[in-house]
């Protein structure tokens, strides 16, 4: 039974997660791809710089590379924790140099959209990426043959 004070059931959490991942993933992504394919690097440092980022020519390529990297490991599972909290403080260093002065809603230039790509990459990372991941089939997969091998180890069988 959901109750206000406890999590999801994992037949529901594991595919939300899994959504998750792959709506934020491809946000991040399609970001990153702007950035370093559309626009191309030399334009998006050009744009950094006229916002203000400080070391735009190394930013620029930088949070691009996060971006496409981080998105990719969270639509696969894989790393979730160090690419959700990469991807978060790219977010929050965003927000801090550019969007709090103004305002809220991403139509003025405001935070609203770094913030909530921000808040649901450090969600996941907090939280991780659920069984419906590469990382937890290989978990699985491993935790399978270490007890099958402490198994053939307890019956007597050697294990090479």
């Amino acid at each position: 039974m959901i109750s206000a004070t406890t999590a999801l059931p994992a037949a529901v959490r594991d595919p939300a997660l899994l959504l998750a991942r792959l709506v934020l993933g491809g946000i991040f992504i399609a970001h990153g791809w702007q950035k370093a394919g559309q626009n191309g690097i030399a334009a998006t440092t050009e744009g950094f710089a006229g916002m203000g980022v400080p070391l735009a020519g190394i930013a620029a390529p930088l949070v691009a590379c996060v971006e496409l990297i981080g998105g990719a490991l969270l639509i696969l599972g894989v790393l979730t924790s160090i690419a959700g909290l990469a991807l978060a403080i790219t977010m929050a260093v965003a927000a801090f140099l550019v969007h709090l002065g103004s305002g809220v809603f991403v139509t003025e230039g405001g935070w609203e959209l770094v913030g909530a790509l921000g808040a649901g990459a450090l969600l996941l990372a907090a939280v991780g990426p659920g069984r419906i991941a590469l990382a937890g089939r290989a978990a699985s997969r491993s935790g399978s043959r270490a007890r099958s091998a402490s198994t053939s180890a307890g019956s007597g069988a050697s294990v090479a």
